[in-house]
């Protein structure tokens, strides 16, 4: 990005209102090919898709859908932990968690419950009778995909107040896969059939977009910038 486009650039966002002079010190010490690596991110960040985890304990396993979920696009991630606490393996998520928004929260079923409150059907993940296959989930509707314990799978509480439940078709001797393949299958199939099905409904508002942007240009800052920002402005995102 030459001088030119850089300027540019910079005014774009400035008229989409995603700078302001209020973030002028934040966004003025990064460099424009970083804002706009993170632009075009955010132009394709969804929260018409979701993910609910309920007990996946493993760090690894933990890791590897937060990245999964960052690599699809999907901003939101909400997490009901098991036995084992959620610390996601940082070798795995190579920082990918940093640019998701998760959501900590007590119970599954509560879980569900505000998830269907917002909006969302949730479609959980499970393999027992009256399931439907991966490729017939709705997409019309913004949709929550609920995955369970590695061993003992989605609980029966869960079960319960879903929406609804799906699998993925299996043509093998094997009879489940991985959580982490599964996420990275059922998102794949999922985020690209409600990308064209819903439009711009599938994007975040105007309002998201500036508050995640800010968010972002933030924490991309040095710690020890944002320690003077911090002291300097009084705030931070």
């Amino acid at each position: 990005m030459n001088e030119q486009e850089a300027k540019t650039f910079i005014e774009q966002l400035q008229e989409e209102g995603l700078l302001t002079e209020e973030t002028r010190p934040i966004w003025e010490m990064i460099l424009p090919e970083r804002l706009k690596r993170m632009y075009d991110v955010l132009c394709r960040r969804t929260r018409y898709v979701t993910l609910l985890t309920e007990a996946v304990d493993d760090p690894h396993n933990q890791a590897a859908v937060l990245r999964t979920a960052e690599a699809f696009g999907v901003q939101d991630v909400h997490i009901v932990t098991g036995r084992a606490p959620f610390e996601p393996n940082p070798l795995v998520t190579r920082h990918a968690d940093k640019w998701l928004t998760l959501y900590r929260k007590p119970d599954i079923v509560t879980a569900i419950k505000e998830l269907q409150a917002k909006g969302y059907q949730v479609y959980a993940s499970y393999l027992g009778e009256g399931t439907i296959p991966l490729s017939n989930i709705d997409v019309s509707r913004p949709t929550a995909l609920l995955f369970g314990n590695e061993h003992s799978g989605v609980s029966q509480e869960a079960l319960h107040v879903a929406d609804a439940t799906f699998m993925i078709p299996m043509y093998g001797f094997v009879q489940s896969f991985n959580i982490s393949v599964a996420a990275a299958l059922s998102l794949y199939d999922v985020t690209e059939r409600a990308r064209q099905q819903a439009g711009e409904r599938y994007y975040l508002s105007f309002q998201e977009k500036k508050e995640l942007y800010e968010k972002w240009m933030w924490q991309t800052l040095n710690p020890r910038i944002r320690k003077q920002l911090k002291a300097r402005l009084g705030y931070s995102f």
